[in-house]
């Protein structure tokens, strides 16, 4: 604990202008290492540019933190699993560097500007560095995810304990501006450095984010983190630094903007050599919507065209449309099907395959992303791939978020009787964010609004190399209420699908001449407990 500052004797010396003494000779004297500091400001004054200081430096290290966590489940997926190492790592890495700065101390003005210029550095680089290492090595240096995972490691401590280190020089310079109880000096100290928090917490998902994207956005954030350490030491502690040490200072500074700048200015070029590392040099739109990134490839002078949601593949040319039938076909031919409602899908193609049958009455797609609505409306290889469906005058969409349509739908909400036939087009469970689309809840909704007589069919993700998910999914959906028949398609490789009816209805038989084969007990893995929103199971 600081000890308080006890009165000067009669005929001392007036202590140095906004430093009222440390109990007794300082160290290194008035201006010097550890000493009394000498502002150009009154005590007031500097002390609230430190706060100030302390809420951007706040802002900047969360950003740093979230683009870490954001970047990482785009990268490797498995958002709940990268989120736990960040904060675990960073957190853990932040008390060692706040061990470590204890050595910094007597030269704390020093130290936090190098501190400040390092962070800068190392957070400003730090989703370009992932972002390269994941386009040019074959997804992380083909060490797989688990080598994915050490690099995010590595980032994490590396910021992590440079985060850590400004805690005790930042109460360091406070205090030696004008000493007071460390309890009020801690609680000033961390009240900035939360409400700074608060506004980096914010300013990531709703402004650099939507913005400026991940790269600009970090680039910008150490720029910002730089430029403040710089400004605070270099002009109200200079008197601390000797003249070869502010030059030293100084230049390093500049340096560190010279990369970021530079990084910045780049940084368009980079992602499109990026892009051509990660999809080929056959991307033709790229896009980031409110939800995702899409990306197009191919689609003309005979390429085969493909898309991608957030770097994984949803369709393509070559065998979408086998899959499509697969996933369509074997509901539609086993029962009435006038009314139909696909989820997700916004690429159109599952509504394609639905219109080829006849007899269809009504196609309601729902679909959280317009922006993938838009391009398989407007884009000319998309549209042709979907065969227009969009145009058709049966097909309306619903742009939502498939749960909570799901959990509003009424017959006079959506315009909608009980549909005789409901798709689940949605990416893998084991997405984290698509868990909660094949929990117990999201099937007990989906099975309200279908009829007696109706079916649902579900991908549930491959059968031979994920069979742990693909059963949990059918306990899932039994769970729910409904009766599963499990089946695979030949046409349709490594993909297998549920297809669910209520109770108390006669349950379809997948047609064999289909290519559809039914899977057994004896494929089934038993035991497995269903998903539910407070209890996910599909994490790899």
């Amino acid at each position: 604990m600081i000890e308080p500052h006890a009165p000067a004797p009669p005929g001392a010396p007036p202590p140095w202008r906004g430093q009222s003494g440390h109990g007794g000779a300082p160290a290194g004297g008035p201006g010097g290492p550890g000493g009394p500091v000498r502002l150009p400001v009154r005590p007031g004054v500097g002390r609230f540019l430190v706060l100030a200081g302390v809420f951007v430096c706040a802002a900047c290290g969360l950003v740093y933190e979230l683009e870490l966590v954001a970047l990482a489940s785009y990268l490797i997926g498995d958002s709940v699993t990268q989120a736990s190492v960040v904060l675990s790592v960073m957190v853990f890495a932040m008390g060692v560097g706040s061990l470590a700065a204890k050595r910094l101390r007597p030269r704390a003005a020093l130290g936090f500007a190098a501190i400040e210029a390092a962070l800068a550095l190392v957070g400003g680089y730090s989703a370009l560095a992932m972002y390269a290492a994941f386009a040019w090595t074959g997804g992380w240096g083909g060490m797989g995810a688990g080598g994915s995972r050490y690099l995010l490691v590595a980032f994490s401590l590396a910021i992590g304990l440079l985060i850590g280190a400004e805690v005790p020089l930042l109460m360091e310079l406070i205090q030696r501006i004008r000493r007071q109880d460390a309890g009020c000096a801690v609680a000033d100290l961390f009240a900035a450095d939360y409400v700074g928090a608060l506004a980096g917490g914010l300013a990531f998902p709703f402004l650099l984010l939507p913005w400026l994207g991940q790269l600009t956005g970090t680039l910008l954030t150490g720029t910002v983190n730089a430029l403040i350490g710089g400004a605070l030491v270099l002009g109200l502690f200079r008197h601390d630094l000797s003249h070869r040490a502010r030059r030293l200072l100084l230049i390093t500074n500049l340096a560190v903007l010279g990369l970021l700048a530079t990084a910045a200015v780049h940084v368009d070029d980079f992602e499109r050599a990026a892009r051509r590392a990660v999809y080929g040099r056959d991307v033709r739109v790229a896009l980031h919507t409110d939800i995702q990134e899409v990306v197009l490839t191919g689609g003309t002078h005979g390429r085969p065209l493909s898309l991608f949601l957030d770097g994984r593949l949803r369709v393509s040319a070559r065998d979408g449309h086998r899959y499509h039938r697969a996933l369509v076909g074997t509901a539609m031919n086993a029962g009435p099907h006038a009314r139909v409602l696909v989820l997700g899908g916004g690429d159109g193609l599952a509504a394609a395959e639905v219109l080829r049958h006849d007899g269809v009455r009504r196609v309601d797609v729902v679909e959280p992303d317009p922006g993938v609505v838009r391009l398989a409306r407007r884009d000319p290889a998309l549209s042709s791939l979907n065969g227009h469906a969009y145009d058709d005058a049966r097909v309306r969409v619903f742009t939502s978020d498939v749960f909570t349509w799901l959990r509003d739908a009424s017959p006079t909400t959506y315009d909608h009787d009980d549909y005789d036939v409901v798709i689940s087009d949605l990416p893998d469970p084991g997405i984290t964010a698509s868990t909660k689309l094949y929990s117990q809840e999201f099937y007990v909704l989906a099975r309200e609004v279908l009829a007696d007589d109706g079916r649902l069919v579900v991908h549930a993700g491959p059968v031979s190399s994920r069979a742990h998910v693909f059963w949990t999914v059918d306990a899932t959906v039994r769970a729910a209420g409904l009766r599963t028949t499990a089946y695979r398609v030949a046409a349709a490789p490594g993909h297998g699908f549920l297809l669910a009816t209520p109770p108390g209805s006669r349950p379809p038989v997948p047609d064999p001449r289909g290519g559809a084969t039914l899977l057994g007990d004896a494929d089934r893995v038993r035991g497995l407990p269903p998903s539910t929103l407070v209890h996910p199971r599909y994490a790899d």
